[in-house]
């Protein structure tokens, strides 16, 4: 199956602020000197006064955006990951997960994607972080389909709600017919001989990987965990208890991510699996350079995924 045409997730996300404004949704942005790294401008264009830019003052775009929540705002931050949740981390615990607030967390360029800019600016802890916050929703959208319904999803929600978000292109790995369902993992093949859980930007390389593994007979079961709290735990259990041998792909940290939550559920379900995590190497910092070297260092790439599997099966 050839790749098809890919499309940057930032300009989804901005078409679903452009038609909840023109729907009457009482949204507002907040960015901090990050116009850019949002690609916020079509929005900036229709609705001047919806949007407010604090300057590069990360713990002020969430200590704003949850004042304008309470003011009946639906608020959404759109900022770099890596500055969200390091400078703003207590902002982010007190003022919005812990006031719960109708705060929407964009966490823009997540992962390794500003590459050669190294460790200051990779956001491989995010999931991390989050995950240790009490009462937020965690998502990870995987390709433009996705992105979609899962903005659309957040912005009608009440309540607080992180979105892991990226800068590359992604093709579409969805039908048409998708409907993502809040709390449940999204199984987009399935197979007898080895499960492949992926998470947001790795979750492609894992599509078109288990698509080159199935034409010389190896049966993958790919699911996308998108939906990461709540947590589709129902389906991990099933698909590890069938295939007894997992890969865990994720463009993060191997600790705290979706390679823990398959670990944890392993051993608390008593599963006699084998789990291989791919990531970035737990208790070191990302390597820096092209994103594609990164990427293909970690096995986390088309490439890596399928040599992996051959390793483990053989």
């Amino acid at each position: 199956m050839a790749e098809t045409p890919k499309t940057d997730l930032r300009e989804v996300m901005v078409k679903s602020f452009i038609a909840a404004a023109e729907n009457d949704v009482p949204i507002m942005v907040v960015v901090s000197d990050s116009t850019s790294t949002a690609k916020i401008a079509p929005f900036q264009e229709k609705f001047p006064d919806r949007i407010v830019n604090v300057g590069i003052a990360e713990q002020d775009l969430v200590g704003v955006a949850a004042g304008l929540s309470l003011g009946g705002f639906v608020a959404v931050t759109a900022n770099a990951a890596c500055f969200l949740i390091a400078r703003a981390n207590e902002q982010v615990k007190n003022d919005v997960c812990y006031s719960d607030t109708n705060v929407k967390l964009i966490g823009l360029n997540a992962g390794v994607c500003y590459s050669a800019l190294a460790s200051t600016h990779h956001a491989i802890e995010d999931i991390s972080v989050m995950r240790a916050f009490g009462n937020i929703q965690i998502l990870a959208p995987s390709d433009p389909i996705e992105a979609a319904q899962i903005f659309n999803y957040a912005l009608e929600h009440v309540g607080p709600v992180y979105i892991r978000m990226d800068s590359d292109k992604f093709p579409i790995i969805h039908d048409e017919k998708y409907h993502f369902d809040l709390g449940k993992a999204d199984v987009l093949r399935t197979g007898k001989d080895i499960t492949i859980f992926a998470m947001g930007s790795t979750v492609f390389e894992a599509f078109y990987a288990a698509e080159q593994l199935a034409a010389d007979g190896i049966s993958v079961e790919l699911v996308n965990i998108s939906s990461i709290r709540p947590l589709g735990r129902k389906q991990i259990i099933e698909s590890v208890s069938k295939t007894k041998k997992v890969i865990t792909v994720e463009e993060h940290c191997t600790h705290g991510g979706i390679g823990s939550i398959v670990c944890e559920i392993v051993a608390e379900e008593g599963i006699a699996a084998k789990v291989t995590r791919l990531g970035i190497t737990e208790g070191l910092f990302s390597k820096a350079g092209p994103r594609k070297d990164i990427r293909a260092y970690y096995k986390i790439d088309q490439k890596g995924i399928i040599d992996t599997v051959r390793k483990i099966l053989s």
